[in-house]
């Protein structure tokens, strides 16, 4: 009896089960799962470049992009680059609440990897218990943006992020 109470409690706590239906779902989404990530990956590469010609992002951070450090080992051992693009927003917090509230497509989330693009604030949301001093030092620092770059319309992503950065 007391296995099945840790079993459980595992269960619930890490979802270490899926239901039925998330298993059909799982199963199903897996027919698109290449066009999507196509589509991650184009839409990731065209913001990555906004990002690092924008004047108020100081660093972007993609490893599709050939300024990144490991560009040439990603290269190497991806068939392509994702569709997460992290950079550092020129100033502090308080711009990077501005550009979190300018936003009308990416959608504040704590979560990422939906065809949705949404944005995370790590500093505040899934690192926000840690001591600010190691957050810096793990370059997790105020002005850090994660984005989870979806599959909508290229175009309406750069403009919803160049109003956002303005």
């Amino acid at each position: 009896m007391d296995y099945i109470i840790k079993i459980r409690f595992v269960q619930k706590s890490v979802g270490a089960v899926p239901s039925p239906f998330d298993s059909w779902l799982t199963l199903r989404g897996l027919k698109t799962l290449a066009i999507r990530m196509a589509r991650h990956e184009k839409n990731a590469m065209a913001v990555a470049r906004f990002l690092e010609k924008h004047p108020n992002v100081e660093k972007v951070f993609y490893p599709g992009l050939e300024t990144h450090p490991c560009y040439e080992l990603a290269k190497k051992q991806m068939t392509g680059f994702g569709g997460v693009v992290s950079f550092m927003i020129r100033g502090s917090k308080e711009e990077a609440s501005v550009f979190f509230k300018k936003m009308k497509i990416f959608q504040l989330a704590e979560s990422l990897g939906g065809v949705e693009s949404l944005a995370n604030y790590s500093a505040g949301m899934s690192h926000g218990s840690y001591p600010a001093d190691l957050r810096n030092k793990i370059g997790v620092t105020d002005n850090f943006i994660r984005l989870s770059v979806g599959i909508e319309n290229q175009d309406d992503l750069i403009d919803d992020l160049k109003n956002a950065l303005d």
